[in-house]
């Protein structure tokens, strides 16, 4: 089984699919549609696995963002600042720019990577349409 083939966790968290079945799509729109940006469906199209099993649910993937765009920051800053010689206020500006285009991304694989520590794949799921 390869990492980014059906069944393995990258499969599921980085193509945005049902931790469950691997099948179901997570969100309604794609990642870049900025429409629906922050909307999710409240269960799998396919196995009809519940995402949102209780009210907070979400609150660890907001560490799991926090935690990815700190270091995110950390490594744009430094590469542009010691690696391009760039200024301190050029470099953050360029920063915000790229968070300002990868901050719907970054919410989204928060939520998928939170939901794939919580729920694991199960082949019996991917096989039955609910």
């Amino acid at each position: 089984m390869g990492i980014f083939k059906k069944g393995s966790k990258a499969y599921s968290i980085f193509g945005f699919k049902c931790p469950k079945c691997h099948e179901g799509e997570l969100y309604p729109t794609t990642t870049f549609s900025f429409q629906k940006s922050f909307e999710m469906h409240d269960r799998c199209p396919h196995c009809d696995h519940n995402f949102n099993p209780e009210p907070g649910y979400y609150f660890g993937a907001m560490f799991i963002s926090y935690i990815i765009t700190g270091f995110f920051c950390l490594f744009v800053v430094g590469t542009l600042i010691l690696g391009f010689k760039m200024s301190i206020p050029g470099a953050f500006g360029i920063l915000v720019a790229i968070c300002a285009i990868l901050f719907v991304w970054i919410f989204r694989v928060s939520r998928s990577i939170w939901l794939n520590i919580n729920f694991k794949y199960d082949p019996e799921k991917a096989k039955s349409k609910s």
